[in-house]
């Protein structure tokens, strides 16, 4: 995949290889056995983090299917009320 240059203004984006990341050792290459609450709890802000941070990055570079998605929703809400 060739790489496209920086735009003028903008920094380029950060890369962090979560794999190997040394401040996370309860990552995909983690030894198996029980984790502690506090660990699963870790994994899990930081994967709802990332899913929240992925979805917003969807909606700024297709807004207009986020757009048609929301008002979806919005009719659903509406539909089905209880």
């Amino acid at each position: 995949m060739p790489v496209r240059p920086a735009r003028p203004g903008r920094s380029p984006p950060e890369v962090v290889c979560r794999v190997s990341d040394p401040q996370h050792p309860d990552g995909p290459g983690a030894a198996p056995g029980p984790e502690s609450d506090a660990a699963r709890r870790r994994r899990r802000d930081r994967f709802l983090r990332e899913l929240h941070e992925a979805k917003a990055l969807r909606e700024r570079v297709q807004p207009r299917r986020a757009r048609a998605a929301r008002m979806r929703q919005a009719l659903r809400r509406r539909t089905f009320r209880w």
